[in-house]
């Protein structure tokens, strides 16, 4: 066994017949074409990756997958949340059909959270569902949208709005291309592991306070912070894979996040989706105090961590400005949570108590929107 094998964990998503591995460690890219050719039936894969990722990483991925007899080809799309539209959907859909993928064979993502939102969409809806492999490049998407079956592209009414849910039957999680994201990318990913702690792991988040610069330097507490992360996540997807109850819990900071996104057109010059999580998370905290739910010294021990690890935590960091109270309140009203026209919030009595609060009231967050707005 090799020292790469020997340093990868294993996260079992358990959903009985569709149950699949997340697979976490070093190497895992130059493993990919033993491990799908394990795992896969078919003997064929289209490719989807964008502009940036494609020079660091495509020509070693089809070479694994050359190696093991899979034919492969691939489809380079433009890099940014922009992508995740119709018009980006339509052309993949396209290119899997030209390719002649059938239902045995797969369809791989091989990027972030954007690639990896956008493919497991197409492959979700191509000859009404096809197996779908994911090959996280981001922190983000390692610990987050590459597992649960989430998938989708944006509207102009809102992030997320249009998709399906569709499991993969694998995640490959290469914690070596790690190493070549920006630090904004990776503290945004990081955001997502903060997270994990704050819904219902008190203890990690503690961890995360004393460790965080061993997880961002790499090796083992990366590895572990990552596992972590991902097993929380299969635990919460195992018992509600469709977001019916419990799994809306991982929205935690997401409400005010996707509302942010919205305002800021999407524009990741200003605003990516782990700082707007970053400054989600914060709000939900600092509003749980507002409604007295929760300490005021909960909401300010989130925001030193994250301020310390370098991500903003205040709506006052988003360059450009941002539209009044009013107009971030009908954002967050075309939420994926509202049900019967009712607001729907992820709110906490404490660090690692998170819990799902129906029938918010409106006005008490606009009124909050209005004081957290920078003069």
């Amino acid at each position: 066994m090799t020292a790469n094998a020997t340093a990868r964990r294993t996260v079992r998503v358990n959903l009985g017949d569709r149950s699949y591995d997340i697979l976490i460690g070093p190497g895992l890219i130059s493993a990919a074409g033993r491990e799908i050719a394990s795992r896969l039936k078919g003997r064929k894969i289209a490719v989807v990756t964008d502009e940036h990722v494609a020079p660091l990483y495509l020509d070693n991925f089809m070479a694994a997958l050359s190696a093991e007899g899979i034919d492969a080809v691939s489809l380079v799309l433009p890099a940014g949340e922009k992508t995740k539209s119709f018009e980006h959907l339509i052309g993949v859909c396209d290119s899997v059909l030209a390719a002649r993928i059938e239902r045995g064979d797969a369809v791989v993502a091989l990027g972030g959270g954007v690639i990896g939102d956008l493919t497991g969409f197409a492959a979700g809806i191509v000859r009404r569902g096809s197996r779908f492999i994911q090959v996280p490049t981001s922190l983000l998407a390692q610990v987050d949208s590459s597992v649960g079956g989430k998938t989708g592209i944006n509207s102009s009414h809102g992030k997320n709005l249009i998709g399906v849910f569709h499991q993969p039957d694998l995640v490959l999680a290469d914690t070596d291309v790690l190493d070549t994201l920006s630090p904004r990318e990776f503290r945004a990913g990081y955001a997502e592991v903060a997270k994990y702690g704050l819904i219902d792991k008190p203890d990690f988040f503690a961890w995360l306070e004393k460790n965080w610069r061993a997880v961002f330097a790499g090796g083992e507490a990366r590895i572990t912070a990552i596992a972590t992360s991902c097993q929380a996540k299969a635990d919460v997807v195992a018992a509600d894979e469709r977001e019916n109850g419990q799994r809306a819990l991982l929205n935690l900071g997401h409400t005010f996040g996707h509302a942010l996104e919205a305002a800021t057109h999407y524009d990741s010059a200003r605003l990516v989706h782990g700082e707007g999580v970053s400054i989600g998370m914060v709000l939900a905290h600092q509003f749980s105090a507002r409604m007295n739910l929760a300490s005021p010294d909960d909401g300010k021990r989130v925001e030193a961590h994250l301020r310390d690890v370098g991500l903003p935590t205040t709506m006052g960091e988003i360059p450009g400005g941002l539209p009044p109270a009013e107009t971030l309140m009908d954002a967050i009203a075309q939420d994926k949570k509202v049900k019967g026209g009712k607001l729907t919030f992820i709110l906490t009595h404490g660090i690692g108590q998170s819990f799902v609060a129906d029938d918010v009231p409106q006005s008490e967050v606009v009124a909050f929107l209005r004081e957290k707005l920078p003069k």
